[in-house]
């Protein structure tokens, strides 16, 4: 090897290694829970038994990790993104209607006089559905943005699956 390749590739090994130690450490520990945690998490029902053909009540449950909110179904502004539960068309069950709770009232530090409705903590939309005969896996879809303190995740939807036997 040319004796000056060693030097070069030694000197950028190292910058290359302090780059990315100074990057590790830039970051802050308030942004690193956006990144790793999943923000919103489905937990029951399962599985639901319902009248074919008819109207059906569904309560969905639902968590938002600690330290983040997500903007209400209703939210305060007109340009930020609403939590929304759909059905897909073709899934042999539809959603006839969804009833979201009251989201609270919050406001940010960054700006004390905007209040926002958002949802924090646990959840549940009460859902009424209507499902064909028979057994369904419907992929349904919870769709929302989650935010913390100081800055806001991109929009994202869940899957929520829900085995539907309607008889």
């Amino acid at each position: 090897m040319n004796i000056w390749k060693r030097p070069f590739i030694a000197t950028m090994t190292a910058l290359a290694v302090i780059a990315l130690a100074a990057h590790g450490q830039g970051s802050s520990a308030q942004s690193r829970p956006l990144a790793k945690t999943d923000a919103v998490t489905y937990l029951f029902p399962a599985q639901v038994s319902v009248t074919a053909g008819k109207p059906s009540p569904v309560a969905l449950h639902f968590r938002i990790a600690q330290g983040l909110h997500i903007n209400s179904h209703t939210p305060s502004e007109d340009y930020l993104i609403p939590t929304t539960f759909s059905i897909p068309d073709g899934a042999g069950v539809r959603l006839d209607a969804a009833t979201y709770p009251v989201g609270t009232q919050m406001t940010l530090p960054a700006d004390p006089t905007t209040k926002l409705s958002v949802y924090t903590g646990e959840f549940t939309i009460q859902a009424r559905i209507v499902a064909t005969p028979g057994n369904h896996l419907v992929q349904a879809k919870l769709r929302y943005q989650a935010c913390d303190q100081n800055q806001c995740l991109p929009p994202k939807t869940i899957t929520v699956p829900i085995d539907v036997i309607a008889k």
